[in-house]
């Protein structure tokens, strides 16, 4: 391992999970916009229990004399753990959040780092999908599109508060912010269950939101890589609904209905259907299923309205179905495993 620097002005923190063939062009990008920033950075990657060749990958980085590179290994814990792993190592008082598979824009430092420094407390960047990625990897910006379209349609700056918390998006992709809060932000985000079944950004961004305010602005910007097979983004989809119930239920009433809605709506649906289908009714049931395809395509319909690429309306239509079913389980896994949530109770501040 490399020695740390003496007095680094940032530490930069990754978690990382099987991400050797992204790592090194990801260090690349932010090896260019450290240097360009003239900011003295260390860099600490958390291999958080990876099956490749992760560590041999990053022997390479540990002695650069721009961002030299010290690797943490731990068992898989999620990034949750990875990330605060590597907040308790960080020795700068300004810590830098970046995702293994994240292309940061080489001005994107230099723009922000002295507002950083003299005034704005909390920075979170504007990510835009890897244009190159293949089909399966523009799904997303569908659902993007419907929740933020707002936003996205002329991304400008702004402060994320707890009244605008959902008005843009915004995550831990890349996130720059004071270790203290962060840290203090953790503690008050720090899972109940196992960390691998938790948001791991959500919770901590609303803390701050709430607390300290977030500012979101396009001058500080970077290119995520998503998924690029169907069998890893299929494999996702069932955390992605676990995630999504422990992000949102609880927050309000209204949501927790929408959650638990979720669940128990399809379980109605076929049941009704088998029953229509008994009844010699196949034709209504038929009626309910063209239905249900006209509703699961409606967020691509809007999409296309807004402008959204051709290509990520086609990847939504072509894997919404596939989709829906892994996310859906994950949706009552995480009802289950988050359960206390759903309790007036669980609104009571923390001591």
């Amino acid at each position: 391992m490399s020695a740390p620097l003496v007095s680094p002005d940032l530490s930069v923190v990754i978690p990382s999970y099987n991400s050797a063939p992204w790592l090194p062009s990801t260090l690349t990008a932010l090896r260019g916009a450290i240097d360009r920033a003239g900011v003295a950075a260390e860099v600490i990657v958390v291999d958080d229990g990876s099956t490749d060749d992760t560590v041999a990958v990053l022997r390479g980085w540990q002695d650069d004399s721009v961002v030299p590179v010290t690797v943490l290994s731990q068992p898989n814990a999620g990034r949750f753990e990875a990330r605060r792993s590597g907040l308790e190592a960080a020795s700068a008082s300004t810590v830098m959040l970046l995702d293994s598979r994240v292309l940061i824009e080489a001005d994107s430092l230099a723009r922000i780092w002295g507002e950083a420094q003299d005034g704005v407390r909390v920075w979170n960047a504007h990510i835009e999908t890897d244009p190159a990625a293949p089909l399966v990897g523009r799904f997303w910006d569908v659902p993007t599109r419907l929740f933020w379209g707002h936003y996205l349609r002329r991304p400008r700056a702004m402060v994320l508060t707890a009244e605008n918390f959902d008005s843009a998006p915004k995550g831990t992709t890349l996130l720059l912010a004071p270790r203290d809060l962060l840290t203090e932000a953790f503690h008050h985000a720090a899972p109940t269950v196992a960390s691998t079944l938790v948001s791991d950004d959500t919770k901590i961004l609303r803390w701050v939101a709430e607390n300290h305010g977030i500012r979101i602005d396009p001058r500080f910007s970077a290119v995520y890589r998503p998924r690029t097979t169907v069998r890893g983004f299929l494999g996702h989809a069932r955390d992605r609904g676990t995630l999504f119930v422990d992000s949102y239920a609880g927050t309000t009433p209204a949501r927790s209905a929408i959650l638990l809605g979720l669940a128990v709506a399809p379980i109605v649906v076929l049941g009704l259907l088998t029953s229509l289908v008994l009844r010699g009714r196949a034709s209504v049931a038929l009626a309910i299923l063209a239905a249900g395809g006209l509703t699961a395509a409606a967020p691509a319909i809007l999409a296309a309205v807004q402008r959204t690429p051709r290509r990520s309306v086609l990847a939504y239509l072509t894997y919404i179905v596939p989709f829906a079913g892994p996310f859906w389980a994950g949706i009552v896994r995480g009802i289950f495993v988050h359960r206390s949530a759903f309790s007036p109770s669980s609104k009571e501040p923390t001591p």
